[in-house]
């Protein structure tokens, strides 16, 4: 046959649109052109194609070659094309000896070296993903394809080589399924809350964000334990599903260095030096930032008066709504940004504000300015917002160590337990219909939290959040209803930074 088709997949944020690729050869002078929207990478694998072909033993056709890359209005990058091009060459030469209803069983995608030999590609995992979805089989380099074995409903097989996948294409010499690599040893398990001293309220509000999913903000002096608290928060969450591992592998996958593939929650701390880029995402070509690879885990901004305005006003939209949009000239993208916001910072700009012992060396101006720099839109985005005070010389020294991660984990276990029965998903994702229709706030406790509103002036989206605080402390007690204590104690745990 004169014709071709071959499927494969492109990376557009993290979906991976189906692509296919047409190979057509016609009468007429060599040429060899390849149409579809291809980026350099792309129009490159023309000589990688052609040497790959040769030296693997095939006869490159001298013949007017056309390959299109359909949909013509999806941008195509990298040389993840490179063998499909060059087993639709192959099928349209007749080398490939299948059918093409046989060949539309298969999915491809890799990149050749001039050797014919396969290399990597990225994003494997986020295309075989979706590739399950078709149900067919995806053939990919050994590399890539150990990695999206990952997804046990997947079918992939591993190549090496043209000369092997032309092999099982022809049925001389069928390609491996490959399986999932031994897990590698577990990392050390997370650090354990009772190394904690003291710090009461920070810990119980700690178990609140863990049990309801709720960001949290601590604002204390200096080494009064945010950080310390804040990495161990990871510890009392629950396990990922197994939708979330192979979410949050997807993701990595989609990064061109390579990252391990563990079962634990994300835990990401970037620098507050860190650029608008680096934070949400971002290149001609759109990766994801620090946000997206904190998906279905922790993202940890300390010191967050310190981060550029423009960084902090970009948390809004995945604070809100689990997602990021990224938008350059020619691209477009959308990642998952369903994180926990940690966040830390002190009183003032020495850190010493309030503090009982050492005193405050900073001006009025430098005060205000220092926390203007978080704007009351992302304080109202927040849900826990609490104070971590300096711990007394009594605290430090006592022997008696705090509640450890082990017990606290059980009770939020527990709380998420009965989230999922009543609705699902955890409280930090209800919507205000939700709320009101399952969290059960009991009459009293309803009219002191108006009382509340109108004495505090606070806004209907702190409202909300207090509701979801107090449905989660009431998840904590075992309470099916919401009652005046629950709503008092949520309220608390709202104070404005000072």
């Amino acid at each position: 046959m004169s014709l071709a088709v071959v499927y494969s997949r492109a990376l557009s944020g993290m979906a991976a649109p189906l692509v296919e690729v047409e190979a057509h050869l016609a009468n007429g002078l060599p040429a060899f052109n390849i149409v579809g929207l291809p980026d350099t990478e792309v129009k490159e694998s023309r000589d990688r194609v052609r040497a790959a072909i040769i030296q693997s033993g095939f006869d490159f056709p001298a013949k007017k070659i056309t390959v299109n890359l359909a949909p013509a209005d999806l941008p195509k990058e990298s040389g993840r094309f490179d063998l499909p091009i060059a087993v639709g060459i192959l099928a349209a030469s007749g080398q490939i000896a299948i059918s093409p209803e046989e060949l539309a069983k298969y999915e491809l995608a890799g990149e050749l070296a001039l050797s014919g030999l396969l290399r990597p590609v990225r994003g494997a995992l986020a295309m075989v993903w979706q590739s399950t979805q078709a149900r067919r089989r995806f053939i990919l380099p050994q590399e890539s394809a150990e990695q999206a074995a990952l997804i046990e409903r997947a079918e992939v097989l591993a190549a090496e080589s043209l000369v092997a996948v032309a092999a099982h294409l022809n049925g001389i010499a069928a390609l491996p399924r490959c399986q999932a690599r031994a897990e590698a040893a577990e990392e050390a398990p997370y650090p354990d809350l009772q190394d904690v001293k003291g710090q009461h309220t920070a810990r119980l509000a700690l178990e609140i964000a863990a049990a309801g999913g709720h960001s949290i903000l601590m604002s204390g002096p200096p080494g009064t334990g945010k950080s310390m608290l804040a990495q161990r928060l990871p510890g009392i969450l629950p396990p990922l599903s197994d939708d979330e591992i192979t979410e949050t592998w997807a993701l990595r996958s989609l990064l061109p260095q390579q990252h391990s593939f563990s079962r634990h929650r994300p835990f990401r701390s970037p620098h507050h030096s860190a650029s608008a880029a680096a934070m949400v995402g971002g290149g001609s070509d759109p990766k994801p930032g620090e946000i997206s690879l904190a998906h279905n885990g922790v993202l940890f901004l300390d010191e967050l008066p310190e981060f550029d305005r423009k960084v902090l006003e970009m948390l809004r939209e995945p604070l809100e709504n689990g997602l990021i949009h990224i938008s350059r000239a020619s691209r477009q993208a959308t990642y998952p940004a369903r994180f926990q916001l940690v966040a830390a910072m002190n009183p003032c700009p020495c850190g010493y504000l309030g503090h009982p012992a050492k005193p405050c060396r900073c001006t009025p101006e430098s005060i205000a300015r220092y926390r203007g720099k978080i704007s009351g839109p992302l304080l109202d985005r927040i849900d826990l917002i609490i104070e971590v005070p300096a711990l007394s010389a009594a605290e430090l020294t006592q022997a008696t160590p705090g509640e450890p991660s082990a017990a606290v984990r059980e009770r939020v276990l527990a709380a998420r337990e009965r989230q999922q029965r009543r609705q699902g998903k955890s409280n930090a994702l209800l919507n205000v219909t939700e709320l009101d229709e399952l969290a059960a706030i009991e009459p009293e406790a309803k009219a002191a939290l108006s009382a509340v509103l109108e004495k505090l002036s606070l806004s209907a989206r702190s409202y909300h959040r207090i509701l979801r605080i107090a449905r989660t402390l009431a998840d904590l007690a075992g309470s099916d209803t919401v009652n005046q204590r629950h709503v008092m104690q949520a309220v608390s745990f709202r104070r404005t930074p000072s």
